[in-house]
């Protein structure tokens, strides 16, 4: 049996929703995301989406898990 894995290349919180990114055997990028609900997405003061690339806290999504 091979021991087979794919490391993580990238995490990222974009406001409306959480994304970890990783390479599949061919190199091909792959992005796993949620969204997260709508009354949480952050807006600007004209209502507008207020989407952004921020580091994601694993430490908070690891702890959903408990």
């Amino acid at each position: 049996m091979n021991d087979l894995s794919y490391p993580f290349t990238g995490f990222a919180d974009h406001g409306v929703s959480e994304a970890l990114y990783l390479d599949d055997p061919d190199g091909n990028g792959v992005e796993l995301y949620w969204d997260r609900p709508i009354d949480e997405w952050p807006r600007q003061p004209d209502g507008n989406i207020d989407m952004y690339t921020k580091p994601l806290d694993l430490e908070k999504l690891l702890g959903e898990l408990k």
